[in-house]
């Protein structure tokens, strides 16, 4: 069914292409002379809200209409999102629909030590990308899995199981050592160096079943915005351009970007509110077992 707007616009193209009164032009595209006529009037603060909106959408091309309208609520906009949602498509702001691919993602529930505070489970992982001319970069990704704040992101041309612990060294420094480090199996990650130290301060690890992702999905999932929202969108000359331009990805990542499961608020801004107000847990954790140093199930 042709909406009314469009037929306008139908009317608009017959007359100016080819020639048509706009009787003859209304009458095929099949619209009264007086609706076409019609010009819809803007309510009290919608240019403003069109404007804001064109800004967000402007600044953050891989926000959906949903986390726009989270950013507007946060920002004490008090339109309907019924309101806001019509003002998203006539601006024609809505993302191109993702094609769906069915995967297997594993048991359902099938959780190994679900983060219940800060600095509970730490998860960290590897992503890799190029520079200009087909150098390749590392980039370790260090994430909270309570607050799914971005802890570090680190670029260089290897990471080292001592550039790995290095960073580790810092995070420890600054806000403490967590109680568990989640990871795949990969080669830095099950290094002696690193299982030392990370026994040396208490921390217990987490590894994944080899092959089988969607037991780390915290990560997983950041890496993917990392890819799509940053490393997709630029082409880096080298790894320090790399380092700023991720680096200040990962503060926005932190500082704006809403997040469903908070309400609406950033990371960081839950971060800010977690110690007085803790989230409870969604759903219960596998229980784990000890086996020299390492927890399974």
């Amino acid at each position: 069914m042709v909406s009314p707007p469009m037929k306008r616009e139908g009317v608009e193209v017959l007359m100016k292409e080819h020639d048509q009164s706009q009787r003859r032009a209304c009458d095929l595209v099949g619209i009264g002379r007086s609706s076409c006529r019609y010009q819809p009037r803007m309510r009290e603060g919608e240019l403003v809200l069109r404007k804001r909106i064109r800004e967000l959408a402007g600044g953050h091309k891989e926000y959906g209409f949903g986390q726009i309208f989270q950013v507007l609520d946060r920002e004490g906009c008090k339109a309907n999102h019924k309101r806001l949602y019509r003002l998203w498509k006539s601006e024609r702001l809505q993302l191109p629909r993702k094609s769906t691919k069915k995967r297997y993602k594993g048991p359902k529930g099938e959780v190994l030590q679900k983060a219940e505070h800060i600095n509970h489970v730490w998860s960290y992982d590897f992503v890799e990308d190029r520079t200009v001319n087909s150098r390749r970069l590392r980039l370790l990704t260090v994430m909270d899995e309570y607050t799914m704040e971005s802890l570090a992101i680190r670029v260089g041309p290897s990471m080292s199981s001592e550039r790995v612990i290095s960073v580790l060294e810092w995070l420890v420094a600054t806000r403490g050592a967590p109680e568990y480090m989640r990871s795949d199996n990969g080669p830095e990650f099950i290094a002696k160096s690193v299982r030392s130290w990370l026994d040396k301060h208490g921390c217990d690890t987490i590894f994944i079943t080899p092959g089988s992702p969607w037991e780390n999905p915290y990560i997983e999932s950041f890496n993917g915005k990392l890819r799509t929202e940053c490393l997709n969108r630029h082409v880096f000359m080298n790894g320090k351009e790399a380092q700023e331009i991720v680096e200040a990805w990962r503060q926005e990542y932190n500082q704006f970007r809403p997040k469903k499961r908070f309400g609406g608020l950033s990371p960081a801004m839950f971060a800010a509110t977690a110690a007085s107000s803790p989230r409870p847990t969604a759903s219960a954790s596998l229980p784990l077992k000890r086996k020299d140093g390492i927890l399974s199930l």
